[in-house]
């Protein structure tokens, strides 16, 4: 390396997080953040790292995208056979966080997770642009594979088998919904006095708000 990456450093700056001016229900604070984020940083703002635990108790993050969002919780949709699908199938919680670098903001979530039903993932999969419909039935995702020919090879094969007709969504692929019982809010600020406040419930009882120390 030419550069000491421990000198690599920004001051982060925005707008105070203040509880009068936050709204009760973080889900509808999500939405209005989310709302930002699609103007600041554009196509990039709906990816979350999203970690799950296997069997052992060893943790595991990846970049996913979300694609659905209203007040049951946040939407995203994978391989049920990937290694992130078995991990939730032991253990059915996961958290995700949110990194918007133009307006110095994060958000953290976590919470159970569950499948949707089949019609919402049928519906969604039916928005998808065809190479995206044919690449879930091509990877059989997390699976260890010989080289890229091998790719290759599989998607003549289903470009053929579904030349001129519509595509299927695989059963082994759909939605889940993480189901949040917590909710933080972060808001760089300069001198590393950040802003945070963090929303928490039981089931589905009502929302408690705390503000952390930075």
């Amino acid at each position: 390396m030419t550069r000491n990456i421990a000198d690599v450093r920004r001051d982060y700056e925005g707008r105070h997080l203040e509880e009068a001016t936050t709204p009760t229900d973080p889900l509808a604070f999500f939405g209005e953040w989310l709302d930002l984020a699609l103007q600041s940083d554009g196509q990039d703002a709906n990816a979350m790292t999203l970690a799950t635990v296997d069997s052992q108790g060893r943790p595991h993050a990846r970049v996913v995208l979300l694609k659905g969002f209203d007040d049951q919780g946040l939407t995203f949709y994978t391989n049920y056979h990937s290694h992130k699908g078995s991990e939730l199938s032991n253990v059915p919680f996961a958290a995700a966080t949110f990194w918007w670098p133009g307006l110095s903001r994060q958000v953290r979530v976590e919470g159970p997770v569950e499948q949707v039903a089949a019609e919402e993932s049928d519906a969604y999969f039916a928005s998808r642009p065809r190479g995206s419909q044919l690449g879930a039935w091509i990877a059989t995702q997390s699976v260890v594979i010989p080289d890229r020919n091998w790719i290759e090879e599989r998607q003549t094969r289903f470009e053929h088998a579904y030349a001129d007709q519509q595509i299927p969504r695989p059963i082994h692929w759909g939605g889940y919904r993480i189901k949040p019982d917590m909710i933080e809010f972060w808001q760089g600020q300069p001198s590393r006095l950040h802003d945070r406040l963090r929303f928490e419930r039981q089931g589905d009882g009502p929302w408690s708000r705390f503000r952390l120390a930075p």
